[in-house]
């Protein structure tokens, strides 16, 4: 091969994509990176610090302002001042709130606000732990299938391969054999849309993670523990009224609204402000000839009081607008409240049927691997037929399936439950 031929394989080969990377962990591996780079806990986490800042800015009024300048100019005449204040070659000023009560009910809503915000922020991580973990399962759930779904294609290729041997030899009709053939096409499509739908899942699990486009993820094989859940319905109601983040927020609203009504009220409170201020004076401003005495350095200190006297209907309709606010936050509550009851009950109803169903299944499974081994000693005698014995096996297949999905269909119950009474986070890490 030549040079040219060598550089052209090269660049050729350079220009092919890489092959996506796979990420392999844990559940608890899983729940740790979503929760500190998914988008959307992060967009939740940068509004809870804007609302922290905004305390600051709140409260920045009541912190001494220092300014300093120069007003330095030359007069003909009478000293006229320069933007209300005498010509100086170095001036200061500093202001602070002292008394004002409206803006100190602005720090306490901002506070409230970044606490309210927090539980914002707890929702979103519930509600993506709850989102990777049924991602996860929905990955494992389709491998486990997919795996048995081999066994079956693999005993029905054998059933294929019999018939079609016993339609050769005349001892079985060519209807048989398209029945045969049909039961294997159709164990193939379900683990061809078995690995398309675990294929998405991994990069939807990706993303949720905050991976690259086109990377995937996939469950480690280790055993993990089951989630302990409240024992009962009414138990797990209360968890929820107690820690649900969406109640909390609810309530942080409601005295956000309280404050902004108080703060309305106090508008018609006096406001004290500490004023300040120093000037350097100069002889070139013309001071001497107009004054009796002429000093350049020179001061100021002392309080700028204000009594309000009308504040006219704004403030009326103000407080009307929090009040209103307050009681709608107050009807959201109550509604909220039945609807963490109403959830809770069809979440344990939903167990309790999932719970029937894998029992069902695990005795259904037992069933179809006694009938199995009966096949087997069959076969060993001479009673049974290969065909039999693997159409045995596929059944006993199929009802592992069934088993299977009982089971994760259980455990994601557990997890809605957990979700539901704000415990899931803590109990996936």
């Amino acid at each position: 091969m030549n040079k040219f031929m060598r550089r052209l394989l090269l660049c050729l080969v350079s220009t092919l994509p890489l092959a996506a990377e796979v990420h392999t962990l844990t559940l608890k591996e899983a729940v740790d990176k979503a929760l500190s780079r998914n988008p959307e806990v992060v967009m939740a986490r940068m509004d809870e610090m804007k609302s922290q800042a905004a305390i600051h800015i709140a409260r920045d009024p009541f912190i001494t302002r220092l300014g300093v300048g120069s007003g330095l100019a030359y007069s003909n005449g009478f000293p006229l001042s320069i933007e209300g204040s005498a010509p100086a070659a170095f001036q200061g000023k500093a202001s602070q709130y002292l008394f004002n009560e409206p803006q100190r009910y602005l720090i306490k809503q901002a506070k409230e606000t970044s606490r309210g915000l927090a539980f914002t922020t707890g929702m979103k991580r519930e509600e993506i732990a709850f989102r990777v973990a049924s991602l996860y399962l929905d990955i494992e759930r389709a491998a486990r299938f997919a795996e048995t779904a081999r066994k079956q294609i693999e005993s029905l290729t054998k059933v294929y391969s019999t018939v079609q041997s016993r339609v050769e030899e005349g001892r079985a009709l060519s209807v048989e054999a398209k029945e045969a053939n049909v039961n294997l096409l159709r164990a193939r499509q379900r683990l061809e849309t078995l690995e398309m739908d675990s294929d998405v899942a991994g990069l939807n699990l990706a993303a949720t993670l905050g991976y690259p486009p086109g990377e995937s993820v996939q469950p480690t094989a280790a055993e993990r523990e089951p989630v302990t859940i409240p024992k009962t319905e009414s138990a797990a109601v209360d968890a929820a009224m107690e820690s649900n983040n969406d109640l909390k927020r609810l309530e942080s609203n409601y005295e956000v609204k309280l404050l902004e009504a108080k703060s309305a009220r106090s508008q018609h409170l006096p406001r004290v402000d500490l004023v300040a201020q120093y000037a350097l004076l100069t002889k070139y401003s013309n001071y001497d000839q107009y004054f009796n005495k002429f000093q350049r350095n020179n001061g100021q200190i002392g309080a700028s009081i204000q009594v309000p006297f009308l504040l006219g209907p704004g403030v009326k309709a103000m407080v009307m607008q929090a009040e209103a606010d307050q009681q709608h936050i107050k009807s959201e509550m109550t509604v909220r409240k039945n609807q963490i009851a109403l959830d809770m009950h069809q979440t344990y109803l939903d167990l309790r049927k999932a719970e029937t169903s894998r029992e069902l299944a695990q005795a259904d499974l037992d069933f179809a691997r006694a009938q199995m081994s009966i096949v087997l000693a069959q076969m060993g005698e001479g009673r049974a037929t290969l065909k039999q014995v693997e159409e045995a096996r596929f059944n006993e297949n199929e009802k592992w399936i069934a088993f299977y999905d009982a089971q994760f269909s259980a455990e994601r119950t557990r997890l809605n439950v957990l979700r539901q009474t704000g415990e899931l986070t803590a109990s996936l890490r």
